[in-house]
């Protein structure tokens, strides 16, 4: 068996092993475009080809497309460890887009690493799905454990066709990820949290959701520095400093494990970590 053939190992994820990511790569497939959240730091308008950050893609594919993407792509890179969906929604948004896309690579594919990233408000419902379409990595993005914070970061959410705001929307997303983290740990799934980072808002909170994550068994965080949008409600808001970045990590690190070498990935994003790709190398093929 060759080394495209090779099963990969937990550790070869290089968004969750710093050392992974200089020698494996990762390949996002975009075939998620709608959201259940509207986060005040977010807009839905994804059709970007000069930003780099989540949530932007230059195209959204359907799953067959997506696996046609997959197949040229790999025909000419060995280096990638993970398969990926990230958006530019949340992939359990349009559940039965990422299910079909993930079944299908892992039927394909069957030595790559799956991963999923997701707001997790969809996900208690889906984890055995996962599990079983060869998932074994998820990212669930975890900004408030408290809903009075959580009401100033969400706009609003929506659950089976019923959209919710304020303090009950926050609510309701807070008791959703906490039975999530905890169901994909019982599957014996790795799990990490991302946080992002809004000045004013939750910064004097990152300590409590690290150590909620801890108590939910979640394996890392990440924390994200805010990256303002334009149109946004946050879009006054600043990028915190690479010092205020460092000391919130410092300051959470001893109940949970911390990731340092996070590029913010778009949601068409192929390659290694630190290198340069073409801008939406996966939605052009």
């Amino acid at each position: 068996m060759n080394k495209a053939h090779e099963k990969r190992s937990l550790d070869q994820h290089p968004c969750f092993h710093r050392s992974a990511s200089q020698h494996w790569g990762r390949i996002h497939l975009p075939v998620a475009p709608n959201c259940n959240i509207q986060c005040n730091f977010c807009n839905r308008r994804y059709d970007c080809v000069n930003e780099s950050r989540p949530g932007v893609t230059s195209r959204v594919l359907t799953p067959p497309q997506a696996l046609t993407a997959l197949s040229r792509y790999l025909e000419w890179r060995s280096d990638i460890a993970v398969i990926g969906i990230a958006g530019p929604g949340d992939p359990l948004c349009d559940s039965e887009r990422t299910l079909e896309t993930l079944r299908a690579v892992h039927a394909v594919y069957p030595e790559h690493l799956l991963c999923l990233s997701t707001n997790g408000l969809n996900l208690p419902g889906h984890i055995d799905e996962l599990a079983d379409a060869g998932v074994s990595h998820v990212t669930v993005t975890v900004n408030a454990v408290d809903p009075c914070i959580g009401q100033r970061i969400y706009a609003s959410v929506t659950v089976d066709h019923q959209t919710y705001q304020g303090h009950e929307a926050a609510k309701i997303l807070l008791e959703r990820q906490e039975e999530a983290v905890i169901g994909l740990k019982k599957r014996g799934l790795t799990v990490k949290i991302n946080t992002v980072i809004l000045p004013g808002i939750n910064t004097k909170h990152v300590l409590a959701i690290a150590r909620k994550a801890a108590e939910w068994g979640v394996d890392a965080m990440n924390c994200i520095p805010l990256i303002p949008v334009s149109g946004t409600p946050f879009m006054d808001i600043r990028t915190p400093s690479d010092c205020e970045m460092a000391a919130i990590r410092k300051s959470v690190s001893g109940h949970i494990p911390q990731i340092y070498h996070c590029r913010r990935c778009r949601a068409d994003a192929v390659g290694l970590l630190g290198a340069v790709e073409p801008v939406g190398a996966v939605s052009a093929l």
